[in-house]
């Protein structure tokens, strides 16, 4: 087992939101993470359509993942979406994270969300804040 995917495993175990929200776990290394998961009738808003909150809920679960898996704690301090595509009930989402810089103190994180036909229906990005606090896995 990897360092990597011992942290994720700590921190989803201990995340039931992640947990509701149907979050699957594709891959995870340094630096990374793809996440899965389906759109049900209660994530939808009075348009039909999910709330916007869904894709950036699964967009940050997999940004926390990857921003925390080099060992470091990291806490999100600056983040953006552009939902660039409506997402429906049924819709099989894939959050894909991956680590844009690096530094002692801070990280910045690009996620691509997709949906089932590979289309671009999200796009996030964020920084977190390194803490120096070592995860104790």
């Amino acid at each position: 087992m990897t360092k990597a995917k011992d942290i994720v495993d700590a921190m989803y175990n201990n995340d039931p939101f992640s947990r509701w929200l149907g979050i699957e776990r594709i891959e995870e290394s340094e630096g990374y993470s793809k996440l899965r998961m389906t759109v049900r009738k209660e994530m939808l808003n009075g348009f039909a359509v999910a709330h916007g909150g869904i894709t950036y809920s699964l967009a940050d679960s997999a940004f926390a993942f990857a921003s925390n898996s080099r060992g470091i704690h990291a806490m999100s301090i600056d983040t953006s979406i552009a939902h660039t595509r409506a997402v429906k009930e049924g819709d099989v989402l894939i959050a894909e994270a991956k680590e844009i810089s690096l530094g002692k103190r801070t990280g910045v994180y690009n996620v691509i969300v997709t949906n089932q036909v590979d289309k671009v229906v999200a796009v996030f990005k964020g920084t977190v804040f390194r803490n120096g606090t070592e995860w104790d896995v």
